[in-house]
């Protein structure tokens, strides 16, 4: 396994990113510790989660499964570099009105809480948002992840979903109070959506954020899915499909000449943007997982990134030229 810097700190994480969105849901409690530990052997230190996930009334459920895996021992908690989020709405959390979507400080402070309890520790490495709060000022912001630092409950602060300019003003504040800042920016990019390099990426990148891609594979649209006969395993995708047949047949064409999978080469042509820290796996299988594992040895060449280039153009180049000429 190949390990990088997480943004501007010193923390090393993976190339690839374990995702649990599925485990609880798709994945069951014995399936996820397979894949789990199989992650760790593998080298994969970096795994990611979220307070929401079982989702529903299941929410929480993930993080559940992954604080069981961690109470069985064997050094499995200090080997990983945990990455939970906050921002949704949890079934079990009775506020009133303080339980919708939001990131006041009493909320960060109680679903902080939540989650390490779920998880069966004390500490988190990476504390994300899962999305922004605009009703909420980054002086309460900044003070609550603060103190959370300071209580050793949280290692670093990452945004999810962010917009280029979310993360400048997130920046500038952080600057102004002498702190760290953000670490990382968790973003929906891959070959079929391509927009964040025109501000996210350069922002991330000239502010100190490691980008961490989350749906790589786009729902399954960029693993070969579309040459099934069922197409899409999503609800939507038959239409998106449609909408992208010619570009993802030519993708096809592209590598079975390379004699490469689409999913292993999409996920290759994402570890070469030098913005990007680890994308995110969402597998639901162990042999899913093992699959994903050759990306960081698949490197591409210059000739392939610009035939993919010419398939899946991207959204002009960065800001201002993409706008002003």
């Amino acid at each position: 396994m190949q390990y990088t810097y997480l943004g501007q700190s010193g923390l090393r994480v993976s190339r690839l990113c374990l995702g649990t969105m599925n485990f609880g849901v798709d994945t069951d409690e014995k399936e996820a510790f397979r894949i789990l530990d199989a992650a760790l052997d593998a080298g994969i230190n970096f795994i990611d989660t979220a307070n929401i996930y079982g989702w529903g009334e299941n929410a929480g459920r993930t993080e559940e499964i992954i604080g069981k895996w961690f109470s069985q021992g064997g050094g499995r908690r200090e080997r990983t570099v945990l990455a939970t989020k906050v921002y949704g709405d949890m079934s079990d959390n009775h506020d009133g009105p303080n339980r919708e979507a939001g990131l006041s400080a009493y909320k960060i402070r109680r679903h902080l809480e939540g989650s390490l309890r779920r998880l069966q520790t004390d500490h988190i490495e990476l504390y994300q948002m899962h999305h922004v709060d605009r009703n909420v000022h980054w002086n309460e912001l900044w003070s609550a992840f603060e103190t959370a630092v300071s209580q050793g409950k949280i290692g670093y602060v990452g945004s999810s979903n962010f917009a280029g300019w979310d993360i400048a003003v997130a920046q500038g504040e952080a600057k102004a109070r002498g702190i760290l800042g953000l670490v990382s920016e968790q973003h929906k990019y891959n070959l079929l959506c391509r927009l964040p390099e025109l501000e996210v990426l350069p922002a991330s990148k000239a502010l100190g954020l490691g980008v961490i891609p989350w749906s790589p594979l786009d729902g399954g649209l960029l693993a070969g899915n579309h040459r099934r006969d069922n197409g899409g395993r999503r609800s939507g995708d038959t239409k998106r499909l449609d909408k992208h047949r010619a570009q993802l047949d030519e993708y096809a064409k592209l590598c079975d000449e390379l004699g490469e999978p689409e999913d292993l080469v999409s996920l290759a042509w994402l570890l070469a943007n030098p913005a990007v820290t680890a994308p995110i796996i969402g597998v639901r299988t162990l042999e899913q997982f093992e699959r994903s594992l050759r990306a960081v040895e698949l490197e591409l060449d210059s000739a392939t990134l610009a035939r993919i280039d010419e398939i899946f153009p991207g959204p002009g180049g960065d800001a201002p030229k993409a706008y002003a000429w």
